[in-house]
């Protein structure tokens, strides 16, 4: 009894409508250095939306957004196309915000207009930049949430704030009974933001602004947690033992544990932020609006040359770190520093899960070793020094021994 062959995905298609544009595709994932396996799924999904297309009456001129959200919530849900096709939605959306890409790339489709609300987004992220000095990670988390309130509130019109009511401001900030404090803090951090901005362009908002929750943060409550020097030297050696991108995980964490760096400046850091001969690191503007200078220790820097030379592939971008898989060579993302953290964790067999913890472990060796907070502060890269002592936790066992008893305490 003979096997039936088993059917393949469909790569080649020359009566398919996306057919002209599929060279300049699959060129495109080549020079991502997508592996052979993804490159043939990411053409079969392709091909398959361009089937789909056909049955629309559109070409490639008309695909956007929108008509490839149809695809994958009215078609890919129900398909019952004959052929083997991906079927997996992450798969498909890849596929097809690349083909986007390309299409807007060569020009075969326009990129979208801008109506009144991404408008006044663009306005908002500058006044952010300018004005406060917020990061790229922080603008763009608070543009997310006003877009969403935005949205809510006028959907594609046009924005009149005069129309929104202080009970919407508290009820898109508290969402539903399942909303934890400290989301609800973000959201209300991003709404305080967006009205100052209205404010300084003379927008009259101090009602909704009276309107915006400010729950409870007893931050002071207990001390921060920060990790022991047999913890951290437990976690460098998590680096010991084979794993995915050895040597750039290892990097990484001295960065975070040794410098203090937040995820965000590990990923702006750049091969010309190092001096190797004075061995200093240019931490480039971030929170406080400001460059400084840190000291590079010997481990750090030994760690450094050890990826940049033998693990970082090569390419002409200038951040230190850079993805190991397509599009190989483009910089890394928060992502995948806080996935190398949680998965040294988990070598480790520790139920841990903040990156953050890094930095108060930093400030808190700093103060155990008898450093002023102002040195603190300034290897922290805080222009305030409240909030360095945040982050400082005292060495506990230290304070009791130089304790004083508690006045009529049995001794």
């Amino acid at each position: 009894m003979s096997v039936p062959l088993r059917l393949q995905l469909k790569v080649e298609d020359p009566g398919n409508v996306l057919s002209p544009i599929m060279g300049l595709y699959t060129d495109y994932l080549a020079r991502g250095r997508y592996c052979a396996e993804r490159r043939r799924r990411y053409t079969a999904s392709a091909l398959h939306f361009g089937n789909w297309l056909r049955s629309e009456g559109a070409g490639p001129g008309d695909i956007d957004e929108t008509r490839i959200g149809r695809f994958l919530t009215d078609h890919l849900t129900t398909c019952l196309c004959g052929h083997p096709v991906p079927r997996g939605l992450i798969v498909n959306r890849a596929a097809l915000n690349n083909l986007l890409r390309v299409l807007r790339a060569h020009n075969i489709v326009a990129a979208p207009a801008l109506d009144a609300i991404e408008m006044e987004l663009l306005r908002f992220d500058a006044k952010m930049s300018d004005v406060w000095g917020l990061t790229q990670g922080t603008r763009d988390h608070r543009r997310r949430i006003i877009r969403r309130l935005l949205r809510e509130q006028f959907g594609t019109g046009p924005i009149d704030l005069g129309a929104i009511t202080p009970n919407a401001v508290r009820t898109f900030v508290l969402g539903d009974a399942d909303r934890s404090t400290s989301t609800i803090r973000v959201m209300a951090g991003a709404v305080r933001c967006y009205l100052r901005y209205r404010a300084l362009v003379g927008d009259d908002v101090a009602h909704l602004g009276k309107a915006v929750p400010r729950p409870a943060f007893w931050r002071d409550a207990e001390l921060p947690e920060a990790l022991s020097a047999a913890d951290i030297e437990r976690l460098f050696s998590a680096f010991d033992r084979p794993c995915p991108s050895r040597r750039r995980g290892y990097a990484i964490v001295r960065c975070l544990a040794d410098l203090g760096l937040r995820s965000s400046e590990v990923i702006r850091l750049t091969l010309d932020d190092i001096d190797w001969k004075e061995g200093i690191v240019k931490v480039s503007a971030g929170k406080a609006r400001r460059s400084d200078i840190l000291p590079l220790s010997p481990a750090t820097g030994e760690a450094l040359v050890d990826y940049i030379l033998h693990e970082r592939p090569a390419t002409a971008r200038r951040e230190v770190f850079v993805r190991h898989v397509a599009p190989l060579g483009e910089p890394v993302g928060r992502r995948v520093v806080q996935k190398t953290v949680h998965a040294a964790y988990a070598r480790l067999g520790w139920d841990r899960s903040r990156v953050h913890i890094l930095r108060h472990t930093l400030a808190s060796r700093l103060v155990n070793s008898g450093a002023s907070m102002k040195q603190i502060a300034d290897v922290l890269r805080h222009r305030s020094i409240v909030t360095s002592a945040t982050y400082a936790r005292v060495d506990i066992a230290r304070l009791s021994a130089v304790a004083l008893p508690w006045p009529g305490a049995v001794a």
